[in-house]
């Protein structure tokens, strides 16, 4: 009885060991929805670039953008979707190519962030073209400070393209690695005690050729500050009027080409929406370009002036570009420069008095998470405590992160009131696709 068992575990153990597949064969026969699929819209090499494309991503698209490095590229892929549905991130950058101006959105199938780094070359992941379906050698990169886009490229290829200072650049504010930072993994930076200043000098030099590679009419959007005639960072929407929608963002203060408008009469609405500022909007011709101080340049450029104001007493504006951890009181780090022009602004004018509104999506109670006593962490997750409470308690403490992001650079917690809603007011249902619009901080400015 003893032989026959032995035999017969042996016979099973046989069974099992010979007809499993080997781990190369069980690799090939894994469905690719067991890696994460991301839906990128952008790459950059410059960390800079990724927190502010993200950012405006956010505004635009009212999805949750997020950015991780590609430690095999060595890229900061911006990416609007991740999920282990190949064919759904098939489908949704199909459709963002052809609804949206991100028409070189792709789907990177494999690592990102941590889980990329020290990975080999041929197992790191690859980028497909989602129209043909096949890999992608190379991919493009969206940092503004070459003149065209450039190609990172293939895995196992040399590095990207870009001097060693703009490799530099691309640390974290802590000075990581970039193979290491994400998203929700920057750390807060050194708490200053002047003023940022977001605002430049007049250019001396000649301009740059147009960047954007677009084929249309030449155009200069000044963007300047009405009171000084300082320039001022921001970007400017173009609108096709009949047929409502948008053209394209286009940076101010710099040549760019606008493309024609799909309408027959030409009609478009140029706008400007700066945080901290009024905004400011040309309707005109855009094949007869008037109006009042629009002119062409000795360069051909068609020079439209947006002269802004500061936000007055009354004005409410949204903070489009702030951006909270699931469940938390804590900025995600591309909020770091809106906040950043918040503080600039009170530091420009001292009688300048704020309230700061709270708001959730829906009302429902849950986990808070929060900085620790005496945290300085307002953009990363690291140094928390976790409590219970309701929508009215976390919309309170989101306003109150960016009060103390803003006394804790200087400025007078006296100048500061808050208030709290919950989800009281929302924008959007809050079973909506743009239910995310919900969850905002505004700036009501009591006294300027």
């Amino acid at each position: 009885m003893k032989t026959y068992r032995f035999f017969a575990l042996v016979g099973i153990l046989a069974i099992i060991f010979f007809d499993q597949p080997t781990v190369a064969a069980r690799l090939e026969q894994a469905p690719m929805e067991e890696t994460p699929n991301y839906v990128v819209i952008g790459a950059f090499s410059v960390h800079r670039n990724a927190l502010r494309f993200t950012a405006r991503a956010h505004s635009e698209l009212k999805v949750n953008a997020r950015f991780e490095m590609n430690a095999n590229r060595n890229l900061y892929y911006v990416y609007v979707l991740s999920t282990d549905d190949h064919s759904l991130a098939i489908r949704e950058a199909l459709r963002l190519r052809q609804e949206s101006e991100y028409t070189d959105t792709w789907v990177y199938h494999g690592p990102l962030g941590k889980q990329s780094a020290g990975v080999i070359a041929d197992a790191s992941g690859t980028d497909i073209n989602p129209e043909t379906r096949q890999s992608m050698a190379d991919v493009k990169r969206r940092d503004p400070a070459s003149s065209k886009e450039t190609k990172a490229t293939s895995p196992g290829s040399s590095a990207p393209t870009g001097t060693a200072q703009e490799q530099s650049r691309s640390l974290s504010p802590a000075g990581a690695s970039p193979a290491a930072p994400t998203s929700e993994q920057a750390t807060s930076p050194a708490v200053s005690t002047t003023s940022p200043t977001t605002t430049t000098p007049a250019p001396t030099t000649a301009k740059a050729e147009p960047d954007n590679g677009v084929e249309g009419k030449r155009f200069f959007f000044k963007l300047i500050r009405a009171m000084d005639q300082t320039q001022v960072e921001g970007e400017v929407d173009a609108i096709d009027t009949e047929r409502a929608r948008k053209m394209g963002t286009y940076k101010g203060n710099a040549p760019v080409k606008v493309s024609t408008p799909a309408n027959k009469s030409g009609q478009i609405s140029l706008v400007s929406e700066v945080f901290g500022y009024r905004k400011v909007q040309h309707d005109l011709n855009y094949n007869a370009p008037e109006g009042e101080g629009i002119a062409t340049d000795d360069q051909g450029d068609i020079v439209v002036p947006f002269d802004l104001v500061r936000l007055q007493k009354g004005d409410v504006a949204v903070m489009y570009n702030v951006f909270f951890f699931k469940d938390a009181a804590i900025m995600r780090p591309e909020s770091r420069y809106e906040v950043t022009s918040l503080l600039e602004m009170l530091n420009e004018n001292p009688k300048y008095r704020i309230k700061l509104h709270g708001h959730t999506n829906g009302s429902a109670a849950g986990k808070i998470i929060s900085p620790a006593k005496d945290s300085k962490n307002f953009f990363s997750l690291s140094d928390t405590k976790e409590g219970f409470g309701s929508a009215k308690q976390l919309s309170e403490a989101r306003a109150e992160i960016i009060r103390d992001y803003l006394v804790a650079n200087g400025i007078d917690t006296e100048r500061i009131e808050i208030k709290a809603w919950g989800g009281k007011r929302p924008l959007q249902d809050k079973n909506s696709t743009r239910a995310q619009e919900n969850v905002r901080v505004e700036v009501e400015i009591l006294e300027n």
